[in-house]
């Protein structure tokens, strides 16, 4: 797809680029935000277990876990 430098556009151009865009926004389907925070927070509690970021990780598996300190003398 070309690229469209919109500063080089007329009024007339941009408000039809305006209308194409509404019109495909308003084909989307659309759910509640309640319903869709719903499926989100089973989604998570399903694969609560196997999530590193609320687990975390072992010492063992851990590849950043440092391996020794630093002295300066």
């Amino acid at each position: 797809m070309p690229v469209i430098n919109v500063d080089d556009l007329t009024d007339l151009d941009k408000a039809k680029m305006e209308v194409t865009q509404l019109k495909v926004e308003v084909k989307l389907e659309r759910e509640k935000v309640s319903k869709c925070c719903e499926e989100v927070m089973e989604y998570i509690q399903a694969g609560v277990e196997e999530d590193i970021l609320v687990k975390g990780i072992s010492e063992e598996k851990n590849p950043f876990k440092e391996k020794g300190g630093c002295v300066i003398c």
